[in-house]
């Protein structure tokens, strides 16, 4: 019985070490992008209704820089082997002649910062336009909710923040030319196979629907993405019946997913990429 007992033992033993193994050498869980775009929107500038010649001058503007290859060049220290720049915003004062940007600054690769710069798409665009009219740039970072809101109300005079040209948000704002063409994609954990299939938008949607509210998708907000998961009948979004789970950006969004609280995230396809990289590079 001693002996049998001893084998026992050591068989539990040899177990136990086994599983610590596994455990030590599996997979460590982080994020995917199921390359799929579930929609395809416009994004543009939001200048203050009260002021047609800055509109006029930024449609121009626009037109320069993808004509002079200007716009290609920054988009490639993003989306190539470019090295950024980075952006310094001066401080408000009303006696100077300034350019006063609205901007949610939590968006990489178009707006995000690094101490007290500035960097990104819109940012570098940013510079470049004020530099083009003459003024002094003034950057104002705020929620994202309250970019088109402050333009609005006349307290900047553009908003560049990856907007997507939307008609409510012609409410308090004019947009300029579109200027990039931008999706929505979804973001799921590494272990997550429930999509690995899906060629379309359309099979992405069909599984998606077939989720309840006890399924959790974290979007940012104010965004296309919460326009989509929620629904909305000017964008023509049927929207699903999941739980919509809102966040200030969609770093914070994914790093809920890798903890466990939410399923899934679904924000613009640019920041999807840059987001994902970031938090699979720490995990």
């Amino acid at each position: 019985m001693k002996k049998i007992a001893k084998i026992l033992s050591a068989v539990m033993a040899l177990v136990l070490c086994l599983s610590l193994f596994s455990a030590c050498g599996s997979e460590k869980v982080t994020a995917k992008v199921i390359e799929i775009d579930l929609t395809s929107e416009e994004y543009a500038f939001g200048v203050d209704k009260t002021q047609p010649e800055l509109l006029e001058d930024v449609n121009e503007f626009i037109a320069e820089i993808k004509e002079n290859g200007k716009f290609e060049e920054i988009c490639n220290k993003y989306f190539g082997d470019g090295e950024p720049t980075a952006v310094t915003s001066a401080e408000f004062d009303a006696e100077k002649d300034q350019l006063v940007v609205a901007t949610n600054a939590a968006f990489e690769p178009f707006e995000y910062t690094k101490g007290d710069k500035y960097y990104g798409i819109d940012m570098e665009i940013a510079a470049l336009l004020a530099e083009h009219l003459g003024k002094e740039l003034v950057i104002n970072n705020m929620k994202f909710d309250s970019v088109c809101l402050s333009v609005g109300q006349q307290k900047c005079d553009i908003a560049m923040a990856g907007l997507t040209v939307k008609p409510d948000r012609e409410e308090y704002v004019t947009f300029s030319d579109s200027y990039y063409t931008a999706s929505q994609k979804l973001i799921v954990r590494s272990d997550d196979t429930a999509f690995d299939a899906c060629t379309d938008a359309a099979s992405v949607e069909e599984i998606l629907k077939t989720f309840d509210s006890n399924t959790k998708i974290g979007v940012q907000n104010g965004t296309t993405g919460q326009f989509y998961v929620e629904g909305d009948e000017s964008w023509g979004f049927d929207g699903f019946a999941v739980t919509c789970t809102g966040y200030d950006n969609g770093s914070l969004a994914v790093q809920d997913l890798l903890n466990g609280g939410i399923n899934y995230v679904i924000i613009d396809a640019a920041p999807a990429k840059f987001i994902t990289e970031s938090i699979n590079a720490l995990v």
